[in-house]
């Protein structure tokens, strides 16, 4: 007899990326020469003084437990950031540090959705998102949005899609696939929309400080009882020690923090010790070396990917991503993505990893090697065009 797994685990979708990269993994297994432009990991490793943190925390015997809501140094070192970097007073008691930015998803999602009870999300957006309400019964409402829109919902949109099952939205600035950015009046004309409903709004921070040419407001400039999730992956370049956080409205506090000491007791103390150093002088300089880095790539791969014929209709203002309409090559994405990793050794992602609204044209690049790497990479996919048949497959 086939094993019974539960509904919930049957309906949460699997990366499909992941079988590109393990045929990635593979190629390369055999000798071949891959560029990896699928996975949304920045090539740097974490930065020197974080290490050395870490390693220091490790040789003092900083390997216990901490706190639910983390070490109150931690929480005040990232409340002296918002001071710094947004002017906003932040009291440390509203910051719950967790294991992951998915840490502070899974805990939000669970404070605030009941089974049956759904959140508006921008389709396209990170998948992970509408699996982790799925996760507490609850669901995504995705709705489609363009480069009309900018790839984010509006006060439009909110009152177009809200019913008496929605409870909130989610959106993402600087968002993933497309790297595109809420200002500080859109983010406040969405609270204006959600609180005129009852509903919260969520706002996933986590690429804030990779932005180019312009620095991304908080939610929390606007709107002090906002729900904000952020980790300490991409700016910080953190993604295996497995750290985030979450800022809450002070009334939720007693609740997440019940749910964090259920969940997963506490987020990793090694890590937690050594993200003390993310907000050090040195730190932060190199941190944003590796923005200004970012910024190249971005400068070098968006208009050469537009000269050969891929639509990016939007400029990303940040995170490290060119969502891309291949209409013009025709065929379907996946398919597309696994021709140019069979024959360029190539690998990007195809836009079904990000929802439904014309998936199937779309792919995502990240820029995430360096300047020599995706000039050889625009180089193959030029290549890689030529013998392109849609129709053959």
């Amino acid at each position: 007899m086939a094993p019974s797994y539960s509904a919930r685990s049957r309906a949460i979708e699997p990366f499909h990326v992941m079988a590109l990269l393990a045929r990635a993994n593979q190629l390369q297994a055999e000798g071949r020469d891959v560029i990896h432009l699928e996975i949304g990991e920045p090539d740097f490793t974490t930065a020197a003084p974080i290490v050395a943190a870490g390693q220091a925390a490790l040789a003092n015997g900083h390997t216990r437990y901490t706190a639910a809501r983390g070490l109150p140094a931690l929480r005040e070192a990232i409340a002296g950031f918002y001071a710094q970097r947004y002017r906003l007073s932040i009291d440390p008691e509203r910051i719950l540090i967790t294991p992951g930015g998915s840490g502070a998803l899974l805990l939000a999602a669970s404070l605030l959705v009941d089974p049956g009870k759904h959140w508006l999300l921008a389709d396209p957006g990170y998948p992970c998102n509408r699996h982790f309400l799925r996760l507490v019964e609850g669901a995504a409402q995705l709705v489609p949005v363009g480069p009309e829109v900018r790839y984010q919902l509006t006060p439009e949109l909110v009152a177009r899609h809200w019913d008496r099952d929605s409870v909130g939205a989610l959106v993402a600035s600087p968002a993933n696939p497309t790297g595109t950015v809420l200002d500080r009046d859109e983010l406040a004309g969405l609270s204006s929309a959600l609180k005129s409903r009852g509903g919260h709004l969520v706002v996933d921070e986590i690429y804030h400080g990779l932005t180019y040419g312009m620095d991304a407001a908080s939610v929390l400039e606007v709107d002090d009882d906002a729900f904000v999730l952020n980790s300490f992956s991409k700016y910080f370049g953190m993604t295996g020690w497995r750290l985030g956080w979450l800022v809450a409205p002070p009334a939720a506090v007693p609740e997440l923090e019940k749910l964090a000491q259920n969940l997963y007791i506490s987020a990793p103390s090694m890590a937690q010790h050594a993200a003390l150093a993310c907000f050090q002088p040195q730190t932060l300089e190199i941190l944003e070396q590796r923005r200004h880095e970012f910024q190249r790539r971005r400068d070098f791969l968006l208009p050469a990917l537009r000269e050969l014929g891929f639509k990016i209709a939007v400029e990303p203002e940040g995170a490290f991503y060119l969502y891309a309409d291949i209409s013009a090559f025709g065929g379907d994405a996946f398919a597309f993505c696994q021709h140019f990793l069979e024959t360029e050794h190539v690998a990007f992602t195809p836009g079904l990893d990000f929802g439904r609204h014309l998936a199937a044209q779309h792919v995502r690049f990240a820029y995430t090697q360096d300047l020599p790497r995706l000039q050889q990479a625009v180089e193959r996919i030029e290549r890689g065009l030529q013998s392109w048949r849609p129709d053959a497959l």
